[in-house]
């Protein structure tokens, strides 16, 4: 019994050899300088061997001549970049962990199909693992949003280093989700011919399901404009916030016909409207510019959306929209990075013709713009909140980028993860390690 137990022992002991000892860093106790740097101020300017200078979580300098307060910690970042905090647009980070196969670590849907009281930042987890694996990438701040149904609820921005919910959250309830659904009928090409006409017509019936999503905000709208309610409708209240405008729809579509229902929710109802997915946007930029929706380009590394787009339309579609001038954000949903790749896919974006600091902005300041957060983050500006990142090469390269130090609100991040524990592990293992 006692070799049993001395098993079970060691194994725990090595399981937990492998596990994160990252707890959220402490608020900034003094100033913090950092020096000859290659600033990248997230709007399209650059500094070159410039100082930034932040104190009590905001920026209090930026510029090539500054003052170190005393008692300042000096960072020297001679041959570095220094760039804002990177913005993941969406996610289901922090409300599903190992993927669909394990239940028990999901918990971005609700039953039903029009939920917007569901809130996901109650539901967020400040403990999820790939939480500090964006950190390492440079992604300081993410946004949480839940999916399924046809109004899925409330999305909330945070900031990747908490103890918990409340103190992750850095915008809550920015957001409804409404996930648009298909217009367009794609047989299955190898579905048995006897198959392939269906009982119910597709488009009919996404067109109801429209019109179901419609009745919703009519009945919304009657009811909010009431001065008095005999009951409370929690679904009603919930969006509250799209009709005075103090949260945004987010449409998640790539269609252009799915897009023309977006703009006409615009229309009818005067909402902030945000297309989220847009792989189909390039086509109505000026619609989109001209009704002043933006657009969350969810993946840039994928196929094209029909069979006849160019091969490499999805890296084209960014320096489109903005010679266009619509305001976008590039994202990455890919279900096996989990936005790692987010910078990449800017990077991506840049080698196809849009112009690297454009491309740095639609993961920083854009992205903040959109989400309704860019007073306050997404450019190193005074006032600012000191988002920062200091990498050793560009961080849109993949060959070259190495995040080497991170700032949240002026706190100094710890960029250890599990991935790097169980490298280290191994490389000590077999003899790799210096």
């Amino acid at each position: 019994m006692k070799t049993v137990f001395n098993i079970i022992l060691l194994l725990g002991s090595l399981g937990l050899r492998a596990q994160e000892t990252v707890y959220p860093a402490k608020p900034q106790d003094k100033p913090i300088a950092i020096t000859n740097a290659t600033i990248h101020i997230g709007n399209g300017q650059v500094v070159e061997n410039g100082t930034i200078v932040f104190t009590g979580g905001h920026i209090s300098y930026v510029g090539t001549s500054a003052t170190i307060p005393a008692g300042a910690t000096t960072i020297d970042a001679t041959g570095k970049q220094v760039y804002p905090g990177l913005i993941l647009s969406g996610s289901q980070l922090g409300l599903q962990e190992a993927g669909s196969g394990t239940r028990a670590t999901n918990d971005y849907a609700e039953l039903g199909e029009i939920n917007p009281n569901i809130r996901s930042i109650v539901a967020y987890n400040s403990d999820s693992k790939i939480i500090n694996t964006l950190r390492s990438n440079g992604i300081l701040l993410a946004v949480s949003e839940p999916t399924g149904g046809l109004i899925s609820g409330s999305s909330s921005i945070v900031q990747l280093d908490a103890w918990n919910w409340e103190d992750a959250a850095y915008g809550i309830d920015n957001g409804i989700h409404f996930n648009m659904p298909g217009l367009l009928n794609r047989p299955n090409p190898f579905a048995n011919v006897s198959t392939q006409t269906p009982a119910v017509d597709p488009i009919k019936s996404s067109l109801d399901r429209i019109e179901q999503v419609k009745n919703f905000f009519r009945e919304a709208k009657a009811y909010l404009s009431e001065t008095k309610h005999d009951a409370v409708n929690l679904k009603y209240e919930a969006v509250k916030g799209l009709f005075d405008h103090k949260q945004k729809l987010f449409v998640h579509c790539n269609l252009v016909k799915e897009m023309l229902v977006a703009v006409d929710f615009a229309k009818l109802y005067g909402f902030d409207v945000v297309i989220v997915g847009g792989s189909e946007s390039y086509q109505v930029a000026d619609l989109l510019k001209k009704f002043n929706i933006p657009v969350i380009l969810d993946q840039m590394h994928s196929l094209p959306t029909a069979e006849d787009d160019d091969f490499d339309q999805p890296y084209k579609t960014p320096a489109i929209l903005k010679k266009a001038g619509v305001l976008f954000a590039i994202n990455d949903v890919d279900g096996q990075t989990r936005g790692r790749n987010l910078m990449y896919n800017a990077g991506t974006a840049a080698a196809y013709g849009l112009p690297k600091e454009e491309a740095l902005r639609a993961i920083t300041l854009d992205a903040a713009t959109i989400l309704g957060i860019g007073s306050k983050t997404g450019s190193l500006e005074v006032g600012k909140d000191a988002n920062i990142i200091i990498s050793e090469g560009d961080i849109l390269d993949m060959r070259s980028s190495l995040v080497t130090h991170a700032f949240i609100q002026g706190r100094t991040i710890n960029l250890d993860d599990k991935q790097k524990q169980l490298n280290e592990r191994y490389r000590l293992k077999y003899g790799l390690s210096k």
